[in-house]
This record gives C-alpha cells, structure tokens and sequence, in this order.
C-alpha cells in the first residue's frame, strides 16, 4: 500500500492483528508510556499531537519507499513543527545488527540514486564532514534505524526494521535558540541514560559542530565503539570518483 497515514487512520485502515496494526500499536505504547518514557521528547510531541505520518512499504525498497517519502516531504510543513516519516517493514526471522546496518546504508544508497532532485547546493556529499546530512527530494533529513537485533540500545529497537526520516527544518525550528537546543540536548541524554542499557553514544553530536558526524547518529550499534564511514558518498557520481 503506497501511502502514508496519520495516527487516527491506521485502526481504520487495518484489521486488528495485521502486522502493521501490531508494529503501530507497539510503537504508540513505546512513545506514550509514563512509567517508561522514551527519550525522544521530539517524536513523543509529534505523535501526540498527530504530527507524525507512518507508512508500511512491503516489501521495503527504495523503489516503495521513494514515492512514499516524496509525497510526504511535500506535505511535511502542513502536518506541524514535530513531524517525521516513520517506515515499517514486515517483520521476518530476526538477523544480526550488521545484516540490518548494511540493508539501513543501502536503502538510503538506493534512494539517493532514483532521486531526480539535486544534492542540496549547501549540503556536502562526502559523508565523513560535519554538515552532511541525508537528503532527498532537494530536502536534508535526519534518519534514524530501528532494528529487533537492538537489546542493550532499546531506544532503538522495534519488533521490525523501522526507519523514520525527520526534515532538518524541524530541528532548525525547536532548536532555534542556544539556551533552547542545550534544554533539549539535556533532556534527550538524561532519558537516554535512563531507558538504555548503556551510557549514550559518543557519536550523538550538534550538527554543524566540528567534531559531529550525522551518519554516525543514523545507525547507532548496541555498543558504544566508533562507527566507521560506510561509503564517501551517496551519489554514484561522487563515489566513482572517490
């Protein structure tokens, strides 16, 4: 089914036990728990306010996801200041975390290709620099992986593959003032330290700042060692010349 839904939809849209109601149903009592909060304060405002869209291409492609996020990031701006893309794909037999990092990469490697829109003129495309950022449809978005392989990281395990994909403007927006980005950083660790069964990644960083890796915050490992680069660039043009 190629097409997004709002939080209101989904019940009419799928019959009760459908994995799609399943995964969003899981996904809805993980953001709204208050004996357990989650740590993204973003997305737990965006959904409450019914900000965020949720789609479920299957199979999960670049070729179902690229129309899907497309018409969504059209769209984005209308639905609110806290809006993301959440993806589902149809659960199957749980595979290793490098199995999932890989299908992550190469699902956003795909897109990148079939995008007929142009790299953001402001946006590097070598990954390995602080002002990269994923980016398509001529819009930067922050993308996150969640997997079942996760355990000691729950704030980035699902019950089955799950990307979500957050314009950059939405964090420009919250983020707008020095004294409102460092609450919000604050906050984000705190809970972070509370719900994971680790400390908080070293790669979670302030895009823009120096030392800060976007790609490094987009597939988080259920440890704390450095993630290394997967490629120089999204683009084919670029990585043929790399």
């Amino acid at each position: 089914m190629h097409r997004h839904f709002d939080r209101t939809e989904i019940a009419a849209a799928f019959v009760a036990g459908d994995w799609r109601q399943i995964l969003f149903k899981e996904f809805e009592a993980t953001l709204t728990s208050d004996a357990r909060r989650f740590p993204c304060v973003f997305g737990v405002a965006g959904l409450k306010a019914n900000q965020l869209r949720f789609a479920f291409p299957d199979p999960l492609t670049p070729e179902t996801l690229a129309p899907l996020l497309k018409v969504y990031l059209a769209k984005a701006r209308s639905y609110g200041p806290n809006t993301s893309l959440v993806a589902f794909g149809r659960p199957g037999p749980v595979q290793c975390l490098e199995a999932y990092k890989a299908k992550f990469w190469d699902l956003l490697k795909g897109l990148a290709a079939i995008d007929n829109h142009p790299w953001p003129a402001d946006i590097p495309e070598a990954l390995d620099t602080p002002g990269w950022e994923f980016s398509f449809a001529g819009e930067p978005i922050f993308v996150v992986c969640n997997t079942p392989a996760h355990v000691h990281r729950q704030s980035r395990r699902s019950t089955g593959f799950m990307m979500t994909f957050q314009p950059r403007w939405v964090f420009d927006n919250i983020l707008g003032s020095e004294v409102a980005a460092e609450r919000a950083y604050q906050m984000v660790r705190e809970r972070l330290a509370a719900y994971d069964l680790l400390p908080p990644s070293p790669a979670l960083g302030r895009y823009g700042e120096p030392e800060n890796r976007e790609f490094a915050q987009y597939f988080l490992g259920d440890d704390n060692e450095r993630a290394r680069c997967p490629f120089h660039s999204l683009t084919p043009k670029k990585e043929q010349a790399a």
